[in-house]
This record gives C-alpha cells, structure tokens and sequence, in this order.
C-alpha cells in the first residue's frame, strides 16, 4: 500500500485561496489514480475531485471552476488549488490512492492519508 501525507490545510478567509499537497511513498505513484475527499463535522465523507494514472480528472459540481487537481510523478505527489473559497469548502481534506482508474467511491481507494484541516472564516 501507499503512505500518504497530506500537508497545506490552514485558515483562510472567504474568497481566498490554498493548496493542499499529497505526498505519495513508493515508487509506483505513477501507476496510482489520486482522490481529493473531504467530510466536514457531523457530515459524511465526500467526493472532491480525483486524478486517473493517466491524468484524466473528475471533479464534483462544487468543486468545478473553483478547484484544481495536478501531479507531479516525479515528486511523488498530486495537488488540489482551491480557489474563491467559500465557509462551506470548511473540512478536513483527506487524499486517497487506488491503482489506475479513478472513482468517486470512497470504499474504492485502499490507502488513506490523515488529512489536513481547511477553515475558511466568513
């Protein structure tokens, strides 16, 4: 399995921006599909956007226009640019990884990173 660490979370102010990073242990990051998750209190866990191997990308409704995903395989790791954010983006973002193919099924990754916290004040 995948080590992940996610870094980049912090408090923000409304209409601002972040970036999250993800960085992957291995030496087969290229092979993996990346996802972007986030569950914020008393909520379930949700689809942000994920990254194919091949760098295919799906983002969810509130994500599209606002948000970003990218990877680096030569660093080993994959990034979410969130922009113009709102109160509502407020969660602790966790990355995930599953070989190849992307999905916005969470009981579809097989490693977790411990997830960084994002509060955006209004």
């Amino acid at each position: 399995q995948v080590q992940l660490v996610e870094s980049g979370g912090g408090l923000v102010q409304a209409g601002g921006s972040l970036r999250l990073s993800c960085a992957a242990s291995g030496r087969t990051f290229g092979s993996y599909a990346m996802g972007w998750f986030r569950q914020a209190p008393g909520k379930e866990r949700e689809f942000v956007v994920a990254i194919s191997w091949k760098g295919a990308t799906s983002y969810a409704d509130f994500a599209k226009g606002r948000f970003t995903i990218s990877r680096d395989n030569a660093k080993n790791t994959v990034y979410l640019q969130m922009n113009s954010l709102a109160p509502e983006d407020t969660a602790v973002y966790y990355c995930a990884s599953r070989l190849y193919t992307l999905t916005w099924d969470p009981n579809e990754y097989d490693s977790w990173g411990q997830g960084t916290q994002v509060t955006v004040s209004s």
